[in-house]
Order: C-alpha cells, then sequence, then structure tokens
C-alpha cells in the first residue's frame, strides 16, 4: 500500500477559499464572487487570494469543479454500493435529496443555483455547469434504463419523461426549502419520488 502525500499548506488554504467560493456562489450568484469578498470570508488578504487565480473565470471554473467533486463523492459514487437498475436509481435519488438537505452552502443545491444564474449567459462557466448537469441526468436516465431492461421498471416507460419528473421533484423541493422556508419540502420530495418509482414499477412496494 503506498501512502498519498498529505496536501501542502497552499493546497488547503486553495481548498478552503473554493469551499468559501461555493457557499457565496450559491447565495450571491457566480458573478458575484470577488477577490476581495472572498479575502474577507476567509480572513487573508487580497493578495493571498489573489495568488491561487488567474482571472476572475478561473475563479469560477475553479469553484464549480469543487462543486462537482463534492456531487461525485456523495451523490454518484457511494451509490455505487447498491444493486445495479432500480436499487442503485433509489440510492442515487435519495443521497442527491440528502445531499442537498444538509449542505452548508447558504442556497441550497450549487447547481441549481449556478445553472439559474447562467442559464442565458454563454461562456466556459455556462457551459461547464451545463456539462455536469447533464453528466447527472445521464447518470439517471442510464439507472432507469437498466432497470427497464432487467424488467424492474415497465418496458413502456419512458425514460427522459421519467427522469424529467424526478429531477424536477428534486429541484422544487430546493426551491420551497430555500426560498418559501418550508420545512417539509424534502421529507415532501423523498415521498413522491418513491411515489413515481412505485408508479413505474414492474412489481410495486407495497405501501
Amino acid at each position: 500500500m503506498v501512502d498519498l502525500p498529505s496536501p501542502t499548506h497552499g493546497q488547503r488554504r486553495r481548498a478552503g477559499i473554493l469551499e468559501a467560493a461555493a457557499d457565496i456562489s450559491t447565495a450571491e450568484g457566480l458573478d458575484g464572487l470577488s477577490i476581495g469578498r472572498l479575502a474577507s470570508q476567509v480572513g487573508m488578504s487580497k493578495s493571498g487570494v489573489a495568488a491561487h487565480f488567474e482571472s476572475k473565470e478561473a475563479l469560477q471554473l475553479a469553484t464549480i469543479e469543487v462543486a462537482a467533486a463534492d456531487y461525485n463523492d456523495r451523490i454518484l459514487a457511494e451509490p455505487r454500493s447498491a444493486d445495479p437498475g432500480l436499487p442503485r436509481l433509489r440510492r442515487m435519488l435519495a443521497a442527491w435529496i440528502d445531499h442537498i438537505d444538509t449542505i452548508p452552502y447558504r442556497g441550497g443545491c450549487f447547481f441549481a443555483a449556478a445553472g439559474n444564474e447562467f442559464a442565458a449567459r454563454p461562456g466556459r462557466v455556462r457551459s461547464r455547469v451545463a456539462q455536469y448537469t447533464r453528466v447527472w441526468i445521464d447518470a439517471l436516465e442510464a439507472e432507469a434504463r437498466l432497470a427497464v431492461r432487467l424488467g424492474e421498471l415497465r418496458a413502456e416507460i419512458d425514460v427522459p419523461r421519467l427522469v424529467f419528473k424526478l429531477h424536477g421533484l428534486v429541484l422544487e423541493a430546493n426551491l420551497r426549502r430555500r426560498l418559501l422556508d418550508a420545512d417539509g419540502a424534502f421529507a415532501a420530495a423523498r415521498a413522491l419520488v418513491e411515489e413515481c418509482l412505485n408508479e413505474s414499477a414492474l412489481t410495486p412496494r407495497n405501501p
């Protein structure tokens, strides 16, 4: 077994800056990121923060990468221990809801916030947000299609439409929790996701 080198002080400092940047982005927008705002948040000088990023766009893209890595660890990697098909699809959705429900970012789901902000603004930031959003939707659709092939979901199920509905339920819960302070939003999303999957299953679960 090879011991991996411990992160350097500079790497740890950069990681801390980017975590703060992700939090700020969900509450104030990726476009609201600035060296001065970050310096104030993490208790560093502007020059100290600026040394880690060559431009504002580089800062935005690095922040997206941190959020994407967090999503990969929490809602893509962990569910792989579940059986392929419907069990894994259920676990992926549960992990996603749990992640957004407990995320420390003030604005909730990072990609929901960034997607809304940059949907009509062409450029590298929009492309990267769209790329990671598509990766997630594609992963859900792939697992749903496998569930159809395994005979766990009905053969006539329209997979893109099913995933559209499931994805929308979770994003609606994020909106209601963050904007309307609806404490039961994620509990409702869990119940509605399960109801939707149960309606689509070849052999529905007993209530």
